[in-house]
């Protein structure tokens, strides 16, 4: 079975041996990754295919019910307050089939990176945890770790090695620095391996990060 998800897929080459599916946040939509490509190529990076899929198109209630691209609606500021875990859990297998395709291609689980931003970060931590399949590795940019209750009982003993890089701005104002820091320390006190950087930025991406993120890359694929 396909994932009915609709992706853009960019590779860096000919018969590619790493893939890194990307998801991006609130609002946003798939194309918002890809100029990041060629930066990470020019870095050196394997070849590699990257997959960005397109969130669906939901009502968001902190928006006044405004449709738009969403991994799961946000009713409350405080992001942890009032989750939708029906969305978020609907997120993570759709993200989960995406991952089975890639491997149907013929990726191994060790040659895929699910990486995230904001929202798409918390569904990397969401299914990168909890997965089957022990991937490459994660990365999850300016998020936090949503479904926090459940983690301990659905935590999946493979994933405790799994190389992971979390990244925020220190003047983020839409997930404050404060939750991912805790989301790190958590996961640490679990015997996570994370890798943990903070950058004097709000709620975006620098190029410290990107050159930061080129070289886990490397690393893990």
């Amino acid at each position: 079975m396909n994932s009915k998800i609709e992706c853009v897929v960019v590779e860096t080459g000919p018969q590619p041996t790493g893939c890194v599916v990307w998801l991006h946040g609130l609002g946003a939509d798939g194309y918002d990754f890809v100029p990041i490509v060629k930066e990470l190529e020019q870095m050196g990076l394997p070849n590699t295919r990257f997959v960005f899929p397109h969130a669906p198109k939901i009502p968001v209630s902190i928006n006044g019910g405004y449709v738009m691209r969403a991994w799961y609606d946000i009713k409350n500021v405080d992001l942890q307050r009032q989750e939708d875990e029906g969305g978020i859990r609907q997120s993570q297998a759709t993200i989960e089939q995406l991952i089975e395709d890639q491997i149907a291609l013929g990726f191994k689980p060790e040659q895929i990176v699910l990486a995230g931003f904001s929202q798409g970060g918390a569904i990397t931590y969401q299914l990168g945890l909890r997965t089957r399949h022990k991937l490459a590795g994660l990365i999850a940019l300016s998020t936090y770790l949503p479904c926090e209750n459940t983690l301990d009982a659905e935590l999946n003993p493979i994933n405790l090695g799994i190389p992971l890089l979390a990244a925020h701005g220190e003047q983020d104002n839409i997930v404050l620095m404060e939750r991912g820091e805790k989301a790190v320390k958590l996961l640490q006190s679990k015997g996570v391996d994370v890798q943990w950087h903070i950058y004097p930025m709000a709620h975006s991406v620098c190029g410290e990060e990107v050159v930061e993120i080129a070289n886990f890359l490397k690393r893990v694929l």
